[in-house]
């Protein structure tokens, strides 16, 4: 049991942002599932339980201040365990706050730590991605927030309604990545700022982090 476990354990010694990293991509597989139902529900606060640990270990691994991490996460798991199983939704979005920060602060964590490297490692790699999903996650619970603070800030195809989750994520992703293939629109002044915030932050990440890493792999080739 030991030897079948060794792989693991070794890995999250060694690369804790590829855990986070794994955790946030298999969640984007299971947030499908996460509609309106109880079952839903209940899957995205499981999901909560095990990704917010995470970026808390993630903060201490970065030689952080983990006292501000679990300040955050510890009340943000349990306002969205109340919430979930209250079925009160209001409180829901003072949990999304206070994820959307916790992921805001693990992110600049390994923005930190990957500029401190003078090298690139396997390591750096994966902290890139993680860094990546936790800006996009970070963003999606804002919007989520404003979403629940200013009604109709975002509107779709189908504008009587709230954005889901789901679609909320998929703008996340769209607007970090400058892809800009949503079909997802900000209609309300809070919104549209908080779009424009995750764009600036997609092409600074792209022009500092990611180029910086591109130029040590290259100088590290050519040496």
């Amino acid at each position: 049991m030991r030897l079948a476990f060794h792989p693991f354990r070794l890995l999250a010694r060694r690369h804790p942002s590829a855990l986070l990293l794994a955790a946030q991509l298999l969640s984007l597989m299971l947030y499908p599932a996460m509609d309106n139902t109880s079952e839903g529900r209940l899957l995205f606060g499981a999901v909560a339980l095990v990704v917010i640990p995470l970026a808390v270990w993630v903060v201490s691994r970065g030689h952080a201040s983990t006292r501000i991490a679990w300040m955050l996460a510890i009340p943000a798991v349990l306002l969205t365990v109340t919430g979930i199983a209250l079925d009160e939704r209001a409180i829901l979005p003072w949990s999304a706050s206070l994820e959307a920060i916790l992921y805001f602060y693990a992110a600049g964590t390994l923005i930190a730590y990957m500029l401190r490297d003078p090298h690139v490692s396997t390591d750096d790699l994966f902290a890139a991605g993680a860094a990546f999903t936790l800006l996009a996650w970070g963003f999606a619970y804002a919007y989520f927030v404003c979403q629940s603070w200013v009604p109709g800030s975002f509107t779709g195809l189908e504008p009587e309604r709230r954005r889901t989750w789901m679609e909320l994520l998929f703008l996340s992703f769209t607007n970090l990545s400058a892809t800009g293939a949503g079909d997802i629109i900000p209609v309300s002044s809070p919104a549209r700022a908080l779009v424009m915030l995750e764009q600036f932050a997609g092409v600074g990440y792209i022009a500092t982090v990611v180029s910086r890493l591109i130029g040590l792999t290259v100088v590290a080739r050519k040496r």
